[in-house]
């Protein structure tokens, strides 16, 4: 017997039988079961991946809550790839809810308590590298091996967290190993990148957070934390050294900036685009990094210049709007934004400050669950025909607002995009790029990510609706669409490479 090319043995063969990539499980054939010793190992039946399939919703769908089926399908990853695939990307617009936002926010929170119940021993999850490995790191990081018969498949794409900072959750350290997990799922099922080529890395650092270490259960470091730098440091430091880019920062601005090209093209009519007034609430780090992401749609697009682009946008954190005189000490990611124009004045609370702006366009990214209350929204709809509110935060008991709060205090007349799913009110929708954008990351190799790349991908995210989306003011394609849609923003960006002369 030879596999991939190797020459099997017993131990081989007992690994092959143990692969959650090669295992088939009750579909492997008779021929199969005889040459690797698995007959009277399985049961007699020999079933195909649509059977497969359907026993697997039953199970899953019986579940009574979000978590076990977090951990049903996490199970079933790691025992079974191909059948997990095969449910993810047919089911995609069910169960992209479960393996990522928002049920991944959740995992996280319990994964220390969840960890030995996600997968067979032996089989990891992902690679975790703490500062205590240093000395070894080459040889842990080769130690990573969840594929036999995979070792010239190296990775393609990585997807990396120090459990930091993660939207809506703040320090979650180890337990932060379920964002890279899950994003790296979605690039799988909405891209077609083979999974084993998917490298999934949390770097413990310690953690301030105290419940995690006064956890019994907690897995990682048990100190504090390490100093480090801002994110957009690091995005600074590495992103024109490395081929890299920072999902919370630019894919989430991305993203973002799609909805908000449509959101712009719906009101046109009532709203000139040069002549919109987006107030952010919420001015940590990503609340910037989405702030200077939707700068490039102002400056590609209508020709103006940075310094008047940048004058559309007003920040307001837990003090109020982020202004120069403000008198206390500005985080350095807040200066960029801080308001020069306001004569003085200060504004500390949400509506305040929406009394000063007159905002087109309300953006929360403050993992305040509730603050876009019924008279902020009917505020907002006294303001404007079709007022644009984008409610940020996850999981969901930190967005800002429901949707359908937002549809009933404005008289149904809102332009809505949130971070996370809400059930119907009228038409719900969603829409994503990281998927096309890794693959045409993958496929073109430019030297770095740049803006102009990230810009591509929104852009065409925002191109990709289907007339019919069109008709109904969608802001996003329908997530059944997702593999016809990645192809469209892989394509953007392999040409956007080739244009920088960087493929």
């Amino acid at each position: 017997e030879r596999i991939n090319g190797k020459q099997t043995n017993l131990s081989s063969i007992e690994s092959v039988s143990r692969s959650p990539y090669l295992n088939k499980g009750t579909a492997t054939p008779c021929s199969t079961r005889n040459s690797l010793h698995l007959t009277g190992i399985l049961p007699p039946a020999v079933e195909t991946l649509e059977q497969q399939k359907k026993r697997a919703l039953i199970q899953l769908r019986a579940k009574s809550s979000s978590l076990e089926k977090y951990m049903f399908l996490a199970w079933l990853r790691n025992t079974n790839v191909r059948l997990f695939y095969r449910i993810i990307i047919d089911e995609l617009e069910e169960l992209a809810p479960i393996i990522y936002t928002p049920t991944v926010g959740t995992a996280c929170l319990e994964y220390s308590h969840i960890y030995p119940f996600l997968a067979p021993p032996g089989v990891p999850d992902g690679l975790y590298l703490s500062i205590d490995d240093l000395p070894n790191l080459t040889q842990i990081i080769k130690n990573y091996r969840p594929y036999p018969f995979s070792d010239s498949l190296t990775p393609q794409i990585a997807v990396i967290t120090d459990g930091s900072r993660i939207l809506g959750l703040g320090d979650l350290g180890v337990n932060g190993m379920g964002i890279p997990i899950g994003k790296l799922q979605l690039y799988v099922a909405g891209a077609g990148i083979d999974p084993r080529r998917t490298l999934p890395i949390t770097i413990d650092l310690g953690t301030n957070n105290e419940k995690n270490l006064n956890d019994e259960f907690y897995l990682g470091i048990r100190k504090n934390r390490v100093s480090d730098d801002e994110a957009f440091d690091l995005l600074t430091k590495y992103r024109d050294n490395l081929f890299c880019f920072n999902d919370d920062i630019q894919g989430t601005g991305a993203v973002i900036l799609s909805g908000f090209i449509n959101a712009v093209r719906l009101v046109e009519k009532d709203v000139h685009p040069t002549q919109h007034r987006i107030l952010f609430f919420g001015a940590g780090s990503a609340g910037v990094g989405v702030a200077k992401q939707l700068l490039e749609f102002f400056k590609i697009e209508h020709g103006m210049s940075e310094e008047d682009a940048k004058k559309l946008v007003w920040l307001v954190d837990t003090k109020g709007l982020v202004t120069c005189d403000r008198g206390d000490k500005l985080a350095k990611h807040k200066v960029y934004f801080a308001r020069k124009d306001n004569e003085g004045h200060q504004f500390k609370t949400l509506m305040d400050v929406i009394e000063y702006v007159k905002p087109t366009a309300l953006i929360g990214l403050s993992s305040t669950g509730g603050v876009f209350d019924e008279n902020i929204l009917k505020r907002m709809a006294e303001l404007n025909k079709n007022p644009i509110i984008f409610p940020l935060s996850n999981p969901m008991v930190n967005a800002e607002c429901t949707f359908e709060d937002a549809m009933r205090n404005t008289g149904n007349r809102v332009i809505f995009a949130s971070g996370t799913g809400f059930p119907p009110y009228i038409e719900p929708d969603t829409g994503k790029i990281r998927p096309g954008l890794g693959l045409g990351a993958i496929l073109a190799r430019p030297d770095r990510i740049t803006d102009r790349q990230i810009y591509a991908s929104a852009s065409a995210l925002a191109e990709s609706l289907t007339p019919e989306e069109v008709d109904q003011n969608f802001l996003y394609p329908a997530v059944q669409q997702i593999r016809r849609v990645s192809a469209q923003v892989a394509a953007a960006v392999i040409v956007t490479s080739v244009d920088e002369g960087l493929a």
